[in-house]
């Protein structure tokens, strides 16, 4: 069954906000300049007014939709078509859906496509359009929350040439259509904040040019629906000193549920003298209330300055020493000379 339109609408709106829609009202399809991948626009019109795929299905449902495959070229293209599960990149948090190689193990695997498609290839010719139904089956025991894939047009074509190390791969593109389904129930969204460190870079001559610092991180999603992180950092010095002060920022990102990423902050003119707690602190566009954080100390000394101290201290204590030790020491007693008579 179709998502309501109410229903819909919201969805897209926050999927807007979390950075998933373009701003543009009028839907765009998944395209690389060759081919394009979409939503089949409804009976009469020659544009789609749905980006993906939005769906709402209870366990045991089963959902039906049609994929559009269009091709712009002056030639006929083959492509492999098939349903996988979308991930978060592990550094950056881009969405991304799995590869032909890879076997999907939620979403993806609910996907039904037609005997004559799935396994199997569709060329469409050239400046021409392919319509593909399909279905949904949600399973009985499908957890409640967000179930996030796509459906992927594959280039059959070695395209290019890249080497790995001493192998030679063949290059193909493709290009997804997102999916993005609802199970109802309860949902529980969760962001936490983890491993938090932070690397530091300062001038050889303290104070003579800025020190800078980078703020690692992790994000993990550990709820049910997809969420828009917004991250604050902040960080503090010697007896509560602030030192940085950055607002929440929206990250514009789409974080999955159970995903984990790997992000970094740049921080200009960070301290080069003080003892500086930083905290990293998510929250999710949609969920005001997912608030977490996570924090690191670091000892800021500008060690190259600090060891010409300390190797001077350390030359001047000897010195002092040594020449304590020679205050100290007893005259040598003269030795007398005893005669005996002769």
């Amino acid at each position: 069954m179709r998502i309501p339109r109410p229903l819909l609408c919201l969805l897209g709106a926050l999927l807007a906000v979390a950075g998933v829609l373009p701003a543009a009202t009028t839907a765009g399809a998944a395209e690389n300049g060759t081919w394009a991948v979409f939503p089949t626009p409804a009976a009469g019109e020659k544009t789609t007014s749905r980006a993906y795929f939005f769906h709402q299905g209870a366990a045991g449902t089963t959902i039906s939709d049609s994929v559009t495959l269009t091709n712009s070229s002056d030639a006929p293209i083959t492509f492999r078509v098939f349903a996988t599960d979308a991930v978060n990149t592990p550094v950056g948090g881009a969405f991304a859906l799995l590869p032909v190689e890879t076997k999907p193990k939620d979403v993806g695997t609910w996907v039904r496509l037609p005997e004559d498609v799935a396994g199997r290839t569709v060329t469409v010719p050239a400046k021409g359009r392919q319509d593909i139904p399909f279905t949904v089956r949600v399973p009985e025991d499908a957890g409640p929350g967000d179930h996030v894939g796509g459906i992927v047009a594959l280039n059959t074509k070695v395209e290019g040439i890249k080497k790995e190390g001493k192998v030679q791969v063949g290059v193909r593109r493709s290009v997804g259509a997102r999916l993005y389904l609802r199970v109802p129930g309860p949902v529980t969204p969760a962001v936490s904040v983890e491993d938090v460190r932070v690397e530091r870079g300062a001038p050889l001559l303290p104070w003579t040019k800025d020190a800078h610092a980078t703020v690692r991180y992790a994000l993990v999603n550990r709820g049910n629906v997809v969420i828009g992180p917004k991250v604050a950092v902040r960080a503090e010095g010697l007896f509560g000193r602030k030192v940085l002060d950055r607002a929440p920022r929206d990250l514009r990102l789409v974080l999955l549920p159970g995903q984990r990423i790997e992000l970094t902050e740049q921080w200009a003119g960070s301290p080069q003298l003080d003892w500086v707690t930083v905290r990293v602190t998510a929250t999710a566009v949609n969920h005001p209330d997912t608030e977490e954080s996570g924090e690191a100390e670091f000892l800021a000394v500008p060690w190259p300055a600090a060891g010409v101290l300390l190797v001077l201290a350390g030359a001047g204590v000897a010195a002092w020493a040594v020449r304590r030790r020679r205050r100290t020491d007893p005259e040598p007693a003269a030795e007398e000379e005893h005669l005996t008579p002769a």
